[in-house]
């Protein structure tokens, strides 16, 4: 019997900056389009996508300001470490997500990039709303009574 090659969907880049800044509507997954040298550098697991956000241009959406640093091997042959990557949605899907952007004033927000079973890049897009400073606050208060709870709950046994 042959091994699966590429484990159930491994984790590549996390936005843990955004469940806090934003309040995340929906999420759905996205492939991305990337170049050989951007795949191989994910695959070592380096990249980050803390201050990145999707848009679109031209009918179609796109991934700024995602950082994937270069391949060391690739020495002349290498990719920018921040281009804009074209994302792969369906066109209904796409159309649904540029009008929730353009009407509502909503926010695209990458939360997650990985690879899934068949090994191939995508990215957990969540369609998400500001928070406010106070909301922020009270999220803060909530995730600090869970922790405490989880604590006393252990303790008593």
């Amino acid at each position: 019997m042959a091994k699966n090659p590429h484990p159930a969907s491994r984790t590549v880049a996390e936005n843990r900056k955004a469940r806090f800044n934003y309040e995340i509507l929906d999420d759905l997954e996205a492939g991305i389009q990337l170049q050989g040298t951007e795949v191989k550098s994910l695959r070592e697991g380096r990249s980050n996508l803390g201050e990145s956000y999707a848009g679109e241009s031209g009918g179609e959406l796109w991934l700024y300001n995602a950082y994937i640093p270069e391949y060391q091997q690739a020495n002349r042959f290498n990719h920018e470490t921040k281009r804009p990557r074209k994302l792969l949605l369906h066109r209904r899907e796409m159309g649904k997500l540029i009008g929730a952007i353009a009407q509502e004033g909503l926010t695209l927000v990458p939360l997650s990039m990985y690879f899934n079973a068949r090994g191939i890049a995508k990215v957990k897009l969540g369609l998400a709303k500001g928070k406010k400073t106070h909301d922020k606050r009270e999220t803060e208060k909530k995730r600090d009574w869970q922790r405490d709870k989880a604590r006393l709950l252990r303790e008593r046994g």
